[in-house]
């Protein structure tokens, strides 16, 4: 998830990014990649003997709980997760039955590094079980690079990250399940990189074709993870003839709803009501938290009526929703009073049952707080969306697994995990906020 509306990308990852512009050496790597894949037929004999489990059946799985995850410790990604670490992590997320993580891409060692420890862990217990949708990052030319972005050119570089993508799958094809084509790539306020439709299709159709020449598992989905009204559920200027042929393109939709983010920018749904004032403070909350599910439900539903307008009929999941914790921006104090850690379980809670009953495939945002996203802010929201602190400390949200031992010998860092708060729900609650009196909410959602 990227808040650009409120933030950009610190210095340092600009660093990192900026890497990635190629001069000719750059070329010549994609010439031998592209030359690699198109010399060879791919088979699934590394599969042979062991249970298969295709794409499909992960999505339609309700116990296949799946999940976007990050293992950074430090307010940079220069700094990258250990094996030992992402292993830790992942022991830590078997254990609350999440089976399919979700990464964003492969221009860093974490991917792969993710996919090596899920290797060795498998290896150590041969009952272990976890799958990768795998991130292709998509950048328009000059993103990152302080130079003006030049959004109708794609920068040079997707070609190699979309290519180590299709490696890794054909290498990994007990693991890579999913090749999500770009993350938020097309939605207009990511200012610094987005692209358009165009650019997606382009590389959608790549491994599209890769898969029916049999240079890639037949079983693997090809998608793109975006704002739902990048897939059509919003303005009327994502709706072009590009968006439409990219969504008959893909094996599913991967769509985000942030219902949290509308609390600021488009708070129809968000307040208590006059006529709540006599519920209890839990009620008034839970009754506001309510509307926020429906209102992302209302996004989803949004992208469903478009996709079937076109004849399409393609399923559709999310590929990232989330609440955060805390807050020192647009939802904290001095804003919406939107994020503390109740209001991140109920939200959790509500969205996890909507999509397990209606068969949807939750990719919820996200396992751990990540220090880099908004670094120069500790304090902002983007550092706190995870179940779980940097720390290793369990929020409230999952209080209930952690007294029934479904942490007992695991750690992060060395560590043992503990609760929040030490446990004590009244310290957590001085922290809860009542969301704003409103006299009137405006549910205009409600008739999507």
């Amino acid at each position: 998830m990227n808040d650009i509306r409120q933030k950009k990308e610190t210095k340092s990852n600009r660093i990192i990014t900026i890497s990635s512009l190629i001069g000719i050496s750059g070329k010549l790597f994609i010439m031998f990649l592209m030359l690699s894949l198109n010399s060879c037929v791919f088979n699934d004999k590394k599969e042979d003997g062991m249970k298969k489990v295709t794409a499909a059946a992960i999505l339609a799985n309700p116990d296949y709980k799946a999940i976007s995850y990050g293992g950074y410790r430090k307010d940079t990604r220069s700094v990258q997760p250990t094996i030992t670490q992402l292993k830790e992590d992942l022991k830590i997320l078997a254990a609350i039955g999440v089976k399919v993580i979700r990464t964003y891409n492969v221009h860093m060692p974490h991917a792969v590094n993710t996919i090596e420890a899920i290797e060795e862990l498998k290896i150590e217990d041969e009952k272990f079980e976890m799958y990768v949708m795998l991130g292709a990052w998509i950048d328009c030319k000059n993103a990152w690079t302080g130079l003006e972005p030049i959004h109708e050119e794609e920068s040079e570089r997707n070609a190699i990250e979309i290519e180590r993508a299709a490696q890794l799958a054909v290498e990994h094809p007990d693991i890579v399940k999913i090749i999500s084509v770009g993350n938020e790539a097309m939605v207009k306020w990511a200012t610094e990189y987005y692209v358009y439709p165009k650019v997606i299709l382009k590389w959608v159709n790549h491994l599209q074709g890769l898969k029916e020449q049999s240079k890639l598992p037949k079983d693997l989905w090809i998608t793109s993870s975006d704002n739902f009204a990048s897939w059509g559920g919003g303005e009327a200027q994502y709706k072009v003839e590009e968006l439409n042929e990219l969504i008959h393109a893909v094996d599913y939709i991967s769509m985000h709803t942030y219902s949290m983010h509308d609390t600021h920018y488009n708070p129809i749904f968000w307040g208590t009501l006059y006529d709540e004032q006599n519920l209890s403070d839990q009620e008034k909350i839970d009754a506001a938290m309510v509307r926020s599910v429906e209102y992302s439900k209302s996004q989803y539903y949004a992208v469903k009526n478009y996709m079937h307008a076109l004849g399409a009929d393609k399923p559709i999941h999310v590929g990232e929703t989330g609440w955060a914790s805390y807050s020192e921006d647009f939802y904290g104090d001095q804003g919406s009073l939107a994020c503390d850690e109740y209001k991140q379980s109920k939200y959790h809670e509500l969205m996890r049952e909507w999509t397990r009953i209606e068969q949807i495939k939750c990719f919820y945002f996200e396992a751990f707080d990540e220090p880099w996203k908004d670094a120069d802010n500790p304090g902002g929201s983007e550092n706190h969306f995870g179940l779980f602190d940097v720390h290793g400390q369990v929020k409230y949200v999952l209080w209930d697994s952690f007294d029934k031992g479904v942490f007992q010998g695991l750690s992060r860092d060395g560590v043992a995990l503990v609760k929040t708060y030490n446990g004590n729900k009244d310290s957590l609650w001085k922290d809860v906020q009542l969301p704003p009196v409103k006299e009137i909410l405006i549910p205009e959602y409600q008739a999507l």
